[in-house]
C-alpha cells in the first residue's frame, strides 16, 4: 500500500469544498486500506473538525452523543462512491470515555454501550490511513489501545458465542437438529470474531472474516481448519450431531483460549 493510492482524496475534498478549515485530521478507512476492496467498494473517509462542519448537502446519523449526530455525504466520483463522516473531536472524546478502564471495572456489562457509528469509529482508527493530522491519529489510535475496547468487544462477542452453543446443544437435545446446526454455525461464527479482535483484527462482518483469519494467523486454528468449518465442508447430512457438536466444543475451546485483557 503506497500514500500515492490516496493522494487524489484530499484535493478531490478540498474541489468539492467538503474538506473545512476547522479539520484536525483526516484518513481513509475500511477495506479499500486493508487491499481487500474491489470494484464495489465505496471509499470510505473519516474527517475529524474542532467544530460542526455546516453544509445543506450533508445528512445525519444519529449518535447518542452531544451533539446527537454525526453528519455524513455521499457521492460519485471517477466512478465510485465515496462516503464521508463528519466527527467532532469532543465526540471522540465521548466515544473513548464510553470504553474506559475505570467504566470497564465499574460495569463489564456490554451489551449496547457503543451504537454501530461508534464501534467503527473506533475499530477502524487501528488501520486507517492517515491523510492529515498524522499526531492526532496516532494519539487516537493509542488511546483505543489503553482503553477497554478490546475487552468490550471481547466480552460481547464471547457471551453471544455461549450463548448460541448453548442453544445449539438445546435444540440437539431436543431433536430440532436443522435449527442446531444453524445455531451452532452462529455460534462459531462469534467465537471466531472473538478470536480475531483477540489478534488485534476487528469487526464482525461475514464477508471479511477470513481476510481477517488470514491477516490475523492466530495459532489456536490454521486458515484451513477454519475453513473447513467455516464452508461446512466436514458436514455429514446424515449425522448432523457430531458437526454440532464439534462445533459447540470447538467454541469453547475458543473461549478458554482468548484473554480479556
Amino acid at each position: 500500500m503506497t500514500e500515492d493510492r490516496f493522494a487524489h482524496c484530499l484535493p478531490a475534498l478540498r474541489e468539492l469544498g467538503l474538506l473545512p478549515g476547522t479539520a484536525l485530521a483526516a484518513f481513509v478507512v475500511g477495506s479499500t486500506v486493508r487491499g481487500w476492496d474491489h470494484g464495489a467498494s465505496d471509499l470510505d473517509l473519516v474527517v475529524v473538525c474542532s467544530e460542526r462542519f455546516r453544509d445543506d448537502r450533508l445528512v445525519r446519523v444519529t449518535v447518542p452523543l452531544s451533539p446527537g449526530e454525526v453528519d455524513a455525504i455521499g457521492f460519485m466520483r471517477d466512478g465510485r462512491r465515496w462516503e464521508v463522516k463528519y466527527w467532532l473531536d469532543d465526540q471522540v472524546d465521548q466515544v473513548l470515555d464510553k470504553v474506559s478502564r475505570d467504566s470497564f471495572d465499574q460495569d463489564r456489562t456490554a451489551g449496547a454501550r457503543l451504537v454501530p457509528t461508534e464501534e467503527l469509529l473506533l475499530g477502524r482508527l487501528p488501520t486507517c490511513h492517515p491523510l492529515s493530522g498524522l499526531p492526532w491519529v496516532l494519539r487516537r489510535r493509542r488511546q483505543v489501545e489503553e482503553s477497554a475496547y478490546q475487552a468490550y468487544v471481547l466480552t460481547d462477542m464471547l457471551t453471544a458465542a455461549d450463548t448460541k452453543a448453548e442453544t445449539a446443544m438445546g435444540q440437539l437435545a431436543a431433536g430440532d437438529l436443522p435449527s442446531a446446526v444453524l445455531s451452532a454455525r452462529d455460534a462459531f461464527g462469534c467465537a471466531i470474531d472473538a478470536l480475531l479482535v483477540g489478534h488485534g483484527e476487528y469487526g464482525a462482518l461475514t464477508k471479511w472474516r477470513a481476510r481477517r483469519f488470514q491477516a490475523a494467523k492466530p495459532d489456536l486454528l490454521t486458515f484451513e481448519e477454519y475453513w473447513e468449518i467455516e464452508t461446512m465442508r466436514g458436514y455429514d447430512p446424515a449425522d448432523p450431531a457430531q458437526w454440532v457438536e464439534q462445533v459447540v466444543t470447538l467454541c469453547k475451546d475458543i473461549a478458554m483460549e482468548v484473554e480479556i485483557p
